[in-house]
């Protein structure tokens, strides 16, 4: 019998895989999160361009036009903020938005819900991303310690998962996760969290609870991503990255965390969303 514990258990045979494209990519992620600026609003365009390539695949069937939309929303996103402001980035997104629901409401192919959110699944990320990033002080912290809890929340779900095992959270939508995934990925963000905090704040606590809540969400965005796959019979997003599938299939989790924590941050300090999430 195999143990279950080691690399040859099927549990485990994509462990290796896993890690070496994590590994590989890791490096140019936080190369970008470090300098900001126009080489991160790249780096965020670059991500919603390939995110609106494998959604419009998926949900519109290749369509060039679809997929220029939703490209076009990506990249309003990513570089109207710096010199309009994120208000006008919205409304641009907004705009876009209505052009690709005419397009399904009027066009020829059957139509579920799922044709309607496209562009701003792909769009809101990105610009959650670079208002948040775009913040003097505060915006380098607010994206790494995004991306380390979004890790941390990753890593524990799996292990946790696959090692503790038990009642499945969601069989129909996602058959893989189970309970003890989401309590280690709740584990997982806060304890990031809070040695990330301990660094910066004065008290740390409040980031540790707000970890764990978007570990939830973490869980929730990758179950999102798995009712989208699922409704459309599709294993992966893509096959871009080993181990992992598309982009969306890596990313899944980390977009609802931005969005949502860009939400939070926004209503605690419309004028530095990036200060909002750290200075309670």
């Amino acid at each position: 019998m195999a143990d279950p514990q080691s690399p040859s258990n099927p549990k485990w045979a994509d462990v290796g895989v896993r890690t070496l494209s994590a590994v590989l990519l890791a490096p140019a992620v936080l190369i970008d999160i470090w300098y900001g600026g126009i080489w991160f609003e790249i780096f965020a365009a670059f991500l919603g361009i390939l995110m609106a390539h494998e959604w419009t695949v998926i949900a519109h069937g290749r369509s060039t036009s679809q997929f220029a939309l939703h490209a076009l929303a990506a990249l309003c996103a990513a570089f109207i903020p710096r010199e309009a402001g994120a208000h006008v980035a919205l409304g641009a997104i907004l705009m876009i938005a209505a052009v690709a629901y005419a397009g399904v409401a009027f066009g020829p192919r059957a139509k579920s819900w799922w044709n309607y959110v496209g562009v701003p699944y792909v769009a809101f990320p990105v610009l959650a991303l670079v208002v948040l990033r775009g913040n003097e002080h505060w915006g380098l912290h607010a994206i790494i310690w995004l991306v380390a809890i979004v890790w941390a929340a990753d890593i524990l779900a799996y292990f946790a998962g696959r090692l503790i095992g038990g009642p499945k959270l969601a069989p129909r939508i996602s058959p893989k996760k189970t309970w003890a995934g989401l309590a280690g990925a709740i584990t997982g963000s806060a304890l990031a969290s809070g040695i990330f905090a301990s660094y910066l704040v004065p008290s740390i606590w409040p980031l540790v609870v707000l970890a764990g809540i978007l570990a939830v969400v973490e869980q929730a965005g990758d179950m999102l991503e798995s009712a989208f796959k699922r409704h459309y019979g599709v294993k992966d997003s893509g096959h871009l990255i080993p181990g992992h599938g598309g982009i969306m299939d890596r990313v899944d989790g980390l977009i609802a965390v931005v969005v949502v924590a860009g939400i939070v941050g926004y209503f605690r300090n419309p004028l530095e969303p990036a200060a909002g999430l750290f200075l309670w």
